[in-house]
């Protein structure tokens, strides 16, 4: 009967639903050496519990937690070199100023060749904006998905193709900025 009881409780115990007094009974129980063979699991639970109830805390805990001013620091060196980085192409750089007329033949020429790029460049993103109006308008339309998918993916290949022309910009912008350095 007594086993019988406890069993219930278990039950109850696992769904939460047990009170303080049937708890302590249980706890009662299981602090005994006679304690059925198929309920040992939960009596290692329950000495556990009592031996971490007994457990205690001996560290000091801080009242004031240490506070790292790392961030604050890095954020006053940003401040700084940003400063510097503005300041001083002002300060020691004069008002030189160059027009088109001082550039060289040859820079003309890697300016000429990055303006055509960009033109190229942006007439392709147009292209691509097109293309996507299109698909939108389809969709919208009603059209199949399977039609909008196609369309969207021949539009992200040939997006692709026509991005690979970016390169063709990174290098003669390169050129660019490495003549202008030189003759600095």
């Amino acid at each position: 009967m007594v086993l019988n009881s406890i069993e219930i409780l278990l039950e109850k115990y696992d769904n939460g639903e047990t009170s303080l007094k049937e708890e302590q009974h249980l706890k009662a129980y299981f602090a005994q050496d006679n304690v059925a063979p198929h309920l040992e699991s939960y009596r290692v639970m329950f000495q556990y519990f009592k031996t971490t109830k007994q457990e205690l805390y001996t560290r000091d805990v801080p009242l004031k937690p240490k506070k790292n001013n790392l961030y604050q620091w890095i954020s006053v060196a940003a401040v700084a070199v940003l400063m510097l980085g503005i300041l001083i192409p002002n300060i020691f750089g004069g008002n030189e100023t160059v027009t088109f007329a001082d550039l060289s033949q040859e820079e003309r020429e890697v300016y000429f060749q990055t303006k055509e790029a960009l033109a190229m460049l942006s007439s392709n993103f147009n292209k691509g904006t097109a293309g996507l109006n299109v698909l939108s308008e389809n969709f919208n339309q009603g059209t199949s998905s399977f039609n909008a998918l196609n369309l969207a993916s021949e539009n992200l290949n040939i997006g692709a193709e026509k991005a690979s022309h970016i390169n063709m910009l990174g290098k003669a912008t390169n050129k660019y900025l490495k003549n202008t350095n030189e003759n600095k």
